[in-house]
């Protein structure tokens, strides 16, 4: 018999459908946002098949093969994003396709035995893909369900060989304002602190849900989504999860993240999901499922605390939570 999982909740109504809750508020007192918002979304065309395309399908991990509500739609999900870099509204998809994605490299340095910057198409030769099905929850109150495809982020930690004293692990996007208009200084003013930046305990990037995402639905990820290489950690809120990575440190310094930088008393470091603590400006309880229009109960670390939980024992001193 399988296991009732955290998540197997009564998918029933639990609040009136709210204000639409996002982060843009916090951008939109600025002139900023009004510039990045009407920027044209015009992109070059398409471009040519990605190298990597035939390594897609990968084999699904059957552990986690349910999350226990169905699959997004491909469409929603690759459609309805927030990549900032490309504009503050969730209609990022057509200006995404300006992202560049080869060639690509990402740089492994700081405390490691050996620094190194790898092509994104040799790393994929270096691991090996599989699937798994993931819950995504944002802080804005909503979630989907999404088909990764990618490795563990323990591999990758493991072919970096970190020294014993590495803590940390700073993760960095791109920074290319002609690419991405989002961040061009002029336009914010200096306000906002590209390139994206986020972080993880050794722990947490060695834990088993940590995620290097290469594809989705059984392709290459679409730009829209963080191509080529981005993070997916289910357990915590997904602006966690950075997109489109060049830069992978090993630290013994706790990183300042781009959105803690932005608004530390709205964003922390761990964000971890928890229903009972809101945000400052919103009630984190319920979540809108997209592809639908009810609310059904957040859960704790959305429905992953068997894996995770351990992790932050002895920490209740620590915010914890956004």
């Amino acid at each position: 018999m399988t296991a009732k999982r955290p998540w197997n909740l009564p998918e029933r109504l639990v609040t009136p459908e709210a204000v639409y809750l996002n982060r843009r508020s916090l951008l939109a007192g600025t002139a900023a946002a009004a510039a990045v918002s009407i920027l044209p979304a015009a992109g070059p065309a398409r471009a040519a098949a990605d190298p990597s395309a035939g390594l897609y399908p990968a084999p699904l991990d059957k552990r986690f093969a349910d999350a226990g509500r169905v699959v997004t739609p491909e469409a929603i999900n690759t459609t309805y994003n927030n990549f900032y870099e490309f504009g503050t509204s969730k209609d990022i998809a057509a200006a995404a396709e300006a992202l560049s994605i080869r060639p690509w490299t990402i740089a492994v340095d700081g405390m490691v035995e050996t620094p190194r910057t790898i092509g994104i198409d040799d790393l994929l030769k270096s691991v090996t893909l599989e699937e798994r099905i993931y819950r995504h929850r944002c802080v804005e109150a909503w979630s989907m369900v999404v088909p990764w495809t990618g490795f563990p982020l323990r591999a990758l930690v493991e072919q970096a060989k970190p020294l014993a004293s590495a803590k940390y692990l700073r993760f960095e996007t791109f920074m290319d304002p002609e690419m991405a208009p989002g961040q061009k200084p002029s336009l914010f003013g200096g306000g906002l602190p590209w390139p994206y930046v986020e972080g993880l305990t050794m722990a947490e990037a060695t834990n088993e849900l940590a995620f290097v995402v290469t594809g989705a639905y059984g392709k290459p990820v679409a730009k829209s989504m963080g191509a080529p290489v981005r993070i997916h950690l289910p357990w915590k809120y997904g602006f966690k999860s950075i997109k489109s990575i060049v830069r992978i440190s090993f630290t013994d310094q706790r990183p300042l993240s781009f959105w803690e930088q932005l608004q530390a008393s709205e964003y922390g470091f761990w964000a971890n999901v928890n229903p009972e603590v809101a945000h400052p400006r919103w009630s984190q309880a319920s979540e809108r499922v997209l592809g639908g229009e009810e609310r059904v109960p957040t859960v704790i670390f959305n429905g992953y605390g068997e894996w995770v939980a351990d992790l932050y024992k002895g920490l209740e001193s620590e915010r914890l939570w956004a």
